[in-house]
């Protein structure tokens, strides 16, 4: 016997089955007959077979009757739940009734008629597929009669029904349903009129059972209507009992919901006929029903009728009605489809109440009452609906679809939100900042799941997001565009700074743990906790560089990926050392780079985008190893060394950009780069061997340049080319300057790094006479500032190259120094003198304080989007024309030239007076002007800290070029004046790596004589004469101030030798400076200067030795201090009485507050050293300026001072070295009386009356010698009780008399007397009880001098003895109020006086 098939099996085993079957002649299981009667025996044998009879098939094995009941076991049927079966009836008779043998079912098996269908060929189409249409469209064509039909059947039908000459579907469609039938005009049989059962309100209008189907038309009509007739005839025989008992007994058998079934279709023919007869009726059009038309289920139905039921509940219109035969829709849930509904209507905002921002897809903020169509995908979100757009929360949800394609656009529209907010287009319209709140709600790590997606498109998207997140474009065209400019290769690392981060910290630690460094386990935290103080390092913590490095290398992304990838390492390597370390010894990482996007060989590249970058030049690349070797002089020399960068920067700088086979764009970028990267070695005296091979290629491109200058106005790439070229020529010129290479130190890195560079100055000496021809071509265009403004840096890089060759050529041992004084000569009188005496220079100079950081502090301010954590120069957009780094600013151009006029007037002191002429300019003058002028400093951020870096240079190689002018010849009063002004105001604006500047304007600059024309010029005398005039006293010759002065100008030597040892940098910071400013190429450790926390020196930094003393005797226990205490004290005493006399702008910075806290320190830092004679002189002339009419009413003590956490602590401690050590010194005395004026805190003041009411006694300064008017301290009336009362208790009790503290006891008597006399209504009960019962207490007061006082006290009088005047005779006011409140608790009546 024959086995099955079997799962698995293919075709072939079947065709072998069949082969064994016929084989075998075997009979088969099933026979073909022909067709007999439906009815079976022979009633119908008398009829003729058709001529097209159909194939019977018929079982054999199947017996003709059915077999005895007898012998088997009885059935029993198990009731329907809820419905039993009806006990008076015997199931086993109930079931030999119903029960039928399967013969009478299955006796024949008829073949299906087909022979009336007609075959119909596909209708010829214009287009491959019907178009697409949406399900909210109305459709007009009827639904399908034949069932379940697709959307794409429903479309050819309505497509074939609409054509010419074909019949429509409903023609070749048998109707399955009559009542369908029906409404579509077809008459009914004769036999449906008028069929109604007895005492029945149903009628039966044709078959719905029976259809009919399968048979031959006129069969399938003749026996459909047999088989009703059949059935009505046998239900007209029943009684109407026997009707209602036997329907009774088939619901009992049925399932309840099949009964329900078909009791809900019943229910929905009979409305639609209903509704089609009224339609009729009413003579309207019919209604043409949709295939969007509802056919719902039963139970969906019914919640919907229960729905309708309940009270004041509003009916769900939906624009489409859901069909049961719909995917998921068996059973459909309304709440879950009001999403489908018409939008509700846009409320307008009435109130000032905030809204929830929502963004476009293309990053834009929507207005809250903006009205937009719905087809644009805006309002696909559950929130606040009827509103377009999309807030950060969906867009975060949206982040995390399964769906890719809504996770990219999630994450390219968060990456549009992020551009625009940092270019600042929302402004004021959001409420915080966007990407604070993004990288709060964990946005950066997000990105960073993101990348580990599976799909390339998600993984495109979270890169160009991380890019747009990490790097500010501006930030990197405007480092670009300033890398020829003097010193432009340095730049800050892009890191924050340590110093919140370490608050924070600290705050966090206990006490005892401050102190310990930082553990292991600290240093490894988790990566969203250093995200939160720096982003980068966060990134960093989650195997970024490992995963880069992977889409790079195996997934070949596209070109916009790879540039994203590229941009964002450049980002990573600008945060600092560390970072640039990672990104280099990441595995594989810079092989795959270079490998990949610098290769020596690729094919050439046609026009057009490009679909992959692998195996092309890629000038990002070369970029990204540029900003590398930036960060350190040992990364740079193992690029070259172990990633064979000698040959590439052979192979990109040997040919010209127009003949590399790349886009011009990219050819002139790549060519730019490699010199870049070439000078940046060349810094470090590194990649010296080059040169000797790619000479001739250096001539050749440098005796071009002039020619592509003047024939017309170059490329903004060319210039960047021409002037990284000129860069990379002066830094070599720099590594032939003769200086011995010295190790850094004696590892293996740095016997790496401190490779000699093989270049001799023979090698260089030829290439002055080429770039001079340069610079004259780069001059001709000065007058005209359209074109000098296109020439970019070109200018500034010759003019640094010129200063360079002659530092380099004067340091040459063994030459003759005629030669170069005479070339510095021949320079001078054909090109800069005619230089300097153009009008188009004194446009340039003219334009330094539109173009200025520090006149202009608004061009500084941060970013709109500035984060601590997230460091950017903040220059998205560009930099406006008249800026600093604008295209119009003469910044760069005028401090190479000030840079070579130093250079030229260092080494040839002849032409100091020709050359000092520059300083003369107005332009200059007047910039100098406004930069020493009060004015509020530029807050410190990352921009405004390159932008100051570079302004300070130029103020610093000017400020230099006077120093060596001053020395030659005399100097205007004015120009000292003014440059020394200028020093003063430098130094307190100078950043980290700029400690050479400093330590040369303190030891050139500002202690010089020759900048205080004051001095021989009758300052001295001035200032005495001045203090006679505002104090009206001559006092001590020898303690005038301008005694003081003449003094201190005669020991500015020793000023200086003390600023020196006090304000000097740390000494590796200063060898490393020294070695960037001096050219000393084999000690430059960086191109990275350190983080710009805070300029080096602070504004106070006159007193900063001072403060130093103060510090060393607080943290010293055995109070043994320096030696040279009472010099340091001396000499900082007479340089602040300096500035205060004649450069009181220099101190402007400094509150008099602020000054005044400074001079108590010199009182707390001994016992003894306010004793001085030169300290009490010195303080006593301080004391005086800051007591000055114009100084002292900006004198105030209640607001924060720089430096000092809590002026009352200060004081309490001054008052309690005061009560110990001062034995009542006037001059101490005045400090501690000095904060007590009225307007001053009233802490102040219970300090001294309540706490230190010993130091009284001491305070013994006559009234005479008191610095301020006496009016100072007794206006206004003292309005504190508890204050008053202390004034009252010290009066009474003694200790304060006017032999011991005269000052201060007209002050008590002057308030008690005010208050004891005060008639304020609003005063409170407790007052007016305290001023009740002090007059009486003064009234009953035994000392008479005391009770006098208190009583007749008038005005303030510094002239009198007791400090005021007194009343003969009370006023008959007080007199009135005395005896009112003294006549109830005395007796004895008022007593006269």
């Amino acid at each position: 016997m024959l086995s099955r098939p079997k799962p698995g099996e293919s075709e072939v085993d079947l065709l072998r089955f069949q082969s064994q079957f016929l084989a075998a002649g075997t009979a088969p299981a099933v026979q073909l007959v022909k067709k007999g009667s439906r009815r079976g025996g022979d009633a119908n044998r008398d009829q003729p077979q058709l001529q097209d009879a159909r194939d019977v098939v018929t079982l054999d094995t199947l017996p003709d009757l059915p077999p005895a009941l007898v012998p088997a076991p009885p059935k029993r049927a198990r009731p329907s739940p809820g419905h039993s079966l009806p006990v008076e009836e015997d199931p086993e008779e109930r079931l030999s009734r119903h029960d039928r043998h399967i013969t009478a079912v299955l006796t024949k098996i008829i073949e299906r008629d087909t022979s009336s269908v007609a075959v119909k060929l596909p209708v010829p189409s214009g287009v491959a597929f019907p178009p697409v249409f949406h399900r909210s469209q109305e459709r007009q064509e009827r639904p399908a009669l034949g069932g379940k039909r697709s959307i794409f059947a429903q479309e050819i039908a309505a497509r074939r029904a609409s054509a010419p000459g074909v019949p429509p579907v409903e023609e070749v469609t048998s109707h399955l349903d009559p009542p369908q039938g029906a409404a579509t005009g077809e008459a009914p049989a004769p036999g449906d009129q008028g069929c109604r059962l007895p005492g029945s309100s149903h009628s039966f209008q044709g078959p719905r059972l029976v259809t009919g189907k399968g048979l031959r038309d006129q069969e399938a009509e003749q026996e459909a209507w047999t088989i009703h007739e059949e059935n009505i005839a046998r239900l007209q025989a029943m009684a109407p009992e026997e009707i209602v008992q036997e329907r009774q007994r088939l619901l009992a058998q049925l399932d309840p919901s099949l009964v329900a079934f078909l009791r809900s279709r019943s229910c929905t023919r009979e409305q639609a006929a209903e509704k089609a007869t009224e339609e009729q009726r009413l003579g309207g059009a019919s209604v043409d029903v949709t295939k969007e038309e509802a056919r719902v289920s039963p139970s969906a139905s019914e919640h919907r009728k229960e729905d309708e039921l309940e009270p004041g509940a509003p009916a769900l219109a939906l624009p489409v009605t859901p069909h049961k035969e719909w995917l998921h829709m068996d059973a459909v849930e309304l709440e879950k489809l009001h999403w489908t509904q018409d939008l509700p209507p846009l409320r307008r905002q009435q109130t000032q109440e905030r809204m929830q921002a929502r963004f476009s897809l293309q990053g834009e903020l929507l207005a809250p009452d903006v009205d937009l169509p719905t087809h644009l995908g805006l309002h696909h979100h559950g929130e606040e609906a009827e509103r377009a757009g999309y807030s950060l929360q969906e867009l975060f949800h949206l982040s995390r679809s399964q769906v890719s394609q809504q996770r990219t656009l999630a994450l390219q529209v968060l990456s549009q939100v992020i551009g625009r907010a940092q270019a600042g287009e929302f402004g004021d319209q959001l409420v915080g900042s966007v990407l604070r709140l993004l990288l709060d709600a964990g946005f950066l790590f997000l990105l960073r799941f993101s990348l580990d997606d599976r799909v390339d498109g998600v993984i495109a998207a979270a890169v160009r997001a991380l890019r747009v997140l990490l790097v500010a474009p501006g930030d990197e065209e405007l480092l670009d565009k300033t890398f020829s400019w003097y010193h432009g290769a340095l730049v800050f690392p892009l890191m924050p700074s340590q110093e919140d981060k370490e608050d924070e910290d600290e705050d966090q630690e206990p006490p005892g743990e401050k102190a310990k460094g930082k553990s292991p386990e600290e240093e490894r935290r988790p990566p969203p906790d250093l995200a939160r103080h720096d982003v980068i390092k966060g990134l960093l913590a989650t195997n970024l560089l490992p995963r880069l490095r992977y889409v790079l290398e195996v997934t070949c992304p596209g070109p916009a990926v790879v540039l994203d990838i590229l941009a964002v390492l450049i980002r990573l390597a600008r945060h600092s050392l560390e970072s640039a370390t990672r990104v280099l010894e990441c595995p594989r990482l810079i092989e795959t780079i270079v490998r990949e996007f610098l290769p020596t060989s690729w094919s050439p590249m046609g026009v057009g985008p490009t679909t992959s970058l692998h195996r092309v030049p890629c000038a990002m690349a070369m970029k990204l190893l540029r900003v590398l070797a930036s960060a350190g002089r040992n990364i740079a020399a193992r690029l070259l060394n172990n990633f064979d960068l000698r040959s590439r920067l052979c192979r990109f700088v040997a040919e010209a950009p127009q003949e590399l086979a790349l886009p011009p764009e990219e050819a002139e970028t790549l060519s730019t780069e490699a010199l870049r990267l070439w000078a940046v070695a060349a810094s470090y005296g590194q990649g010296g061997d080059l040169y000797r091979e790619l000479y001739p290629v250096l001539m050749r491109a440098l005796q071009a340049v002039p020619t592509e200058l003047g024939a017309h106005p170059p490329s903004p790439l060319a210039v960047q080319r021409i002037a990284s070229l000129l860069t990379l020529l002066t830094q070599l010129t720099l590594a032939a300057a003769g200086t011995r290479p010295e190790p850094l130190s004696e590892s293996a890195e740095a016997g790496l790094s401190a490779r000699s560079s093989c270049i001799s100055w023979t090698q260089v000496s030829g290439l002055q006479p080429l770039v001079e021809p340069c610079l004259r071509q780069s001059l001709k265009l000065l007058p005209r500032p359209e074109m000098w403004n296109a020439l970019g840096p070109v200018p500034a890089a010759c003019l640094l190259y010129l200063g360079t060759y002659y530092q380099a050529w004067s340091q040459q041992p063994g030459l003759c120094p005629g030669d170069w004084l005479e070339d510095m000569e021949r320079l001078s009188r054909e090109l800069l003198l005619p230089l300097l005496s153009q009008p188009s220079l004194g446009c340039l100079w003219d334009s330094l304080g539109p173009c200025s950081p520090l006149c202009n502090p608004l061009s500084c301010a941060p970013a709109p989007e500035a984060l601590p954590s997230l460091v950017s120069l903040g220059c998205t957009g560009g930099s406006p024309r008249l800026s600093l780094a604008g295209s119009a600013s003469p910044f760069p151009f005028l401090t190479a030239l000030l840079s070579l006029l130093d250079t030229l007037a260092r080494i040839h002191k002849g032409l100091c007076g020709q050359l000092g002429a520059v300083l003369a300019a107005p332009g200059l003058q007047n910039y100098f002007l406004q930069c020493i002028a009060p004015r509020a400093a530029p807050p410190l951020t990352p921009f405004s800290a390159w932008a100051l870096r570079h302004e300070c240079h130029l103020q610093y190689l000017a400020l230099a070029l006077a120093q060596k002018v001053a020395m030659c010849q005399p100097m205007p009063a004015t120009s000292a004046a003014l440059h020394h002004g200028m020093a003063l105001a430098l130094l307190s604006r100078l950043l980290p790596g700029s400690e050479h500047l400093a330590q040369e304007l303190l030891l050139l600059c500002a202690f010089r004589l020759e900048f205080l024309p004051e001095n021989a010029a009758g300052g001295p005398e001035a200032a005495d004469f001045s203090d006679q005039l505002s104090l009206a006293s001559s006092g001590d010759p020898q303690s005038r101030r301008g005694a003081l002065l003449a003094q201190a100008c005669q020991d500015l030597p020793s000023i200086r030798s003390c600023y020196l040892t006090h304000c000097s940098p740390a000494r590796a910071s200063l060898l490393a400076s020294q070695a960037l400013y001096r050219g000393e190429l084999q000690r430059l450790p960086s191109l990275l200067l350190p983080v710009p926390k805070e300029p080096l020196l602070p504004t106070d930094w006159p007193f900063l030795p001072l403060i130093h003393l103060y510090h060393q005797a607080a943290d010293s226990p055995s109070q043994l201090l320096p030696t040279d205490t009472v010099a340091t004290a001396v000499r900082v005493l007479q340089w602040v009485l300096v500035l205060e006399s004649w450069r009181p702008q220099a101190l402007c910075a400094v509150p008099p507050a602020a000054r005044l806290a400074r001079l108590m320190c010199v009182f707390l830092v001994d016992s003894e050293l306010f004793r001085e004679t030169p300290v009490q002189h010195l303080v006593a002339a301080l004391l005086a300026r800051l007591c000055h009419p114009q100084v002292l009413p900006s004198l105030n003590l209640d607001c924060p001072l720089p430096g000092l956490t809590s002026f009352p602590d200060l004081y309490a401690s001054f008052l309690e070295h005061f009560e110990a050590v001062s034995f009542g010194d006037h001059l101490f005395g005045a400090l501690v009386l000095l904060p007590l004026q009225r307007r001053f805190s009233v802490t102040l003041r219970l300090a001294l009356f309540g706490e230190h009411v010993g130091a009284l006694r001491a305070l013994s300064l006559p009234l005479t010698q008191l610095p301020v008017s006496l009016e100072c301290y007794t206006g206004p009336p003292e309005d504190n009780l508890a204050l008053l009362q202390l004034y009252f208790r010290a009066l009474v009790t003694g200790a304060l008399r006017p032999h011991w503290c005269p000052v201060l006891y007209a002050v008590a008597v002057a308030h008690v007397n005010s208050f004891i006399f005060s008639q304020d209504p609003k005063s409170s009960d407790e007052v007016k009880a305290a001023r009740r019962s002090m007059l009486q207490k003064t009234w009953l007061l035994a000392e008479e001098g005391l009770r006098q006082h208190l009583l007749h006290y008038k005005l303030p009088d510094s002239a009198l003895p007791e400090g005021f005047q007194l009343y003969s005779q009370l006023p008959p006011l007080r007199q009135q109020y005395l005896q009112r409140l003294t006549s109830g608790g005395l007796h004895s009546g008022v007593r006269e006086t």
